[in-house]
């Protein structure tokens, strides 16, 4: 057991024993109902509860914790959360407390977390842990740290579907054993022999480690104190074996003020890296474009614009789940835009794998953002992640650059029914840029993200019906661009 400091993810591990009552009723067949958890890009919940009802059919509860979502599902339908893009991990509830009371003391509410590991309702969380397993074709060890990642959960969503089909055919295979002798040519003495190894395996005691996210004030014990004395009982309660990396089952223990909930993790690693295999500086999280593509709600037809695509993050995940707009992403740095080629490349050469002989319907351009090689009027719709000035660009530079793309944005842009979703942390720039193109743009929403611990915004913008090159905000810009672009010459 482990932890990272005081609001910090921290851990303990652990192992379950395959010959208990909870294993052997998940074989059973039963279908019953369990409370899914979900993280999700802070500020995107209600964007991820909105897609949990279209794709599953439920409501969704918004956590008093910003980052995640709960909602049921029937242990049949377990495959549907692996569908959602829009979460980033996701967990079987075992239990939650929306008021827990905590101890006035750090060894009674210690002595008192050891206590409750034995009193939990174990036996569902189990059964879905086990389910889950088989419904993403889970090969060996889980593996946590920096240990190499299991393909198939870069693919959530095609492995999730194919389970499916594969749990819908699982009756009429005569045994694992054959179906895999058949299916691969393998001898079928070399498919008992390998039957046999996965026994044993099985008939090991699990690995686990307990993970503590802990946020408030008024505890009196810190997230590693937590994780080790809950882990050390839980531990002791089953029997497991702790191992923080090589583990087999991860133990949620996520406490946020008074709210208490305990669960078991249904994913190895995030789901936000599904699309990405060549990153760039600031990279943005896929599930944090699948939440900025939702709120310009892409429709058919929609040419769809990043000017400054960086890894083209953002139109992946707009043509693979909005496949009927069409992209284009461009950038002014050369490395940019190969690597969004390389990412494009990869994503064509998975789906050539799997059979599909459908292109992404996505072209890249390197461009100077200040003046595209586009026709005015042309885009439907500009989403685009804009330098913070931290990591990328500078502060001083966004005074000159942002005003300057809003208005080739403008430009480019339909009027009255043109849209554009910009992000950015540099919040007193943007204001700035937008008031002086209050004729070409007008604010309608903003969503407040959390982007690698940085507080930025996702802003919502309406391109107004006015004529490009006629608003006095936009007559004054493009004299203040000339005089700029005059005196860069004379300096040169």
């Amino acid at each position: 057991m482990s932890s990272h400091g005081d609001g910090t993810a921290e851990q303990t591990s652990s192992s379950v024993d395959p010959s208990t009552s909870s294993d052997t009723e998940a074989d059973s067949g039963d279908i019953f109902t369990v409370t899914i958890g979900a993280t999700v890009p802070t500020g995107f919940e209600p964007t991820a509860a909105e897609e949990v009802q279209e794709k599953i059919g439920v409501d969704a509860r918004i956590s008093k914790d910003r980052g995640r979502i709960y909602f049921p599902i029937t242990t049949d339908k377990l495959f549907q959360v692996h569908l959602l893009r829009s979460v980033d991990n996701l967990f079987v509830v075992v239990e939650e407390y929306d008021h827990y009371q905590f101890k006035d003391s750090k060894e009674d509410t210690l002595l008192e977390l050891q206590q409750l590991a034995s009193k939990l309702p174990w036996t569902n969380a189990l059964q879905v842990w086990k389910l889950n397993r088989t419904v993403k074709k889970k090969k060996g060890h889980r593996k946590g740290g920096n240990a190499t990642k299991d393909k198939a959960c870069g693919e959530a969503s095609e492995a999730a579907a194919a389970a499916e089909a594969e749990q819908q055919e699982e009756a009429q295979e005569p045994s694992p054993a054959e179906g895999d002798a058949k299916a691969e040519g393998v001898p079928e003495s070399q498919a008992r022999q390998k039957d046999a190894e996965e026994a044993s395996h099985e008939a090991k005691p699990l690995r686990f480690r307990v993970t503590c996210n802990r946020a408030g004030d008024k505890h009196s014990f810190s997230s590693n104190e937590a994780a080790r004395d809950f882990g050390g009982a839980v531990q002791e309660f089953f029997q497991w074996k702790a191992d923080m990396t090589k583990f087999d089952i991860e133990v949620l223990l996520n406490i946020h003020n008074e709210e208490v909930v305990i669960g078991i993790a249904l994913t190895e690693e995030s789901l936000h890296r599904r699309n990405i295999s060549h990153f760039g500086p600031t990279t943005l999280r896929s599930t944090l474009c699948y939440g900025m593509l939702r709120l310009c709600k892409p429709e058919d037809s929609d040419i769809i614009l990043d000017p400054m695509c960086g890894t083209g993050a953002i139109p992946l995940e707009g043509a693979i789940e909005f496949s009927n707009s069409f992209y284009i992403a461009g950038d002014n740095n050369d490395m940019a835009v190969n690597r969004t080629v390389n990412n494009v490349c990869h994503i064509q050469k998975r789906r050539a794998d799997k059979g599909s002989t459908s292109g992404l319907p996505i072209d890249t351009v390197q461009w100077d953002l200040c003046n595209l090689p586009m026709r005015t009027s042309s885009v439907d719709i500009i989403i685009t992640d804009m330098p913070f000035g931290k990591r990328m660009g500078s502060r001083k530079k966004n005074w000159d650059l942002y005003p300057s793309c809003l208005r080739e944005m403008a430009r480019v842009c339909r009027p009255c029914s043109g849209k554009a979703v910009l992000l950015t942390q540099d919040k007193k720039c943007f204001a700035k840029a937008i008031s002086r193109m209050g004729g070409l743009w007008r604010k309608q929403h903003t969503v407040w993200v959390n982007v690698g611990g940085l507080h930025a915004g996702v802003y919502l913008l309406k391109r107004t019906a006015a004529v490009f090159g006629q608003t006095p905000e936009d007559i004054y810009e493009s004299q203040r661009m000339v005089d700029i672009q005059s005196h860069d010459k004379e300096l040169s």
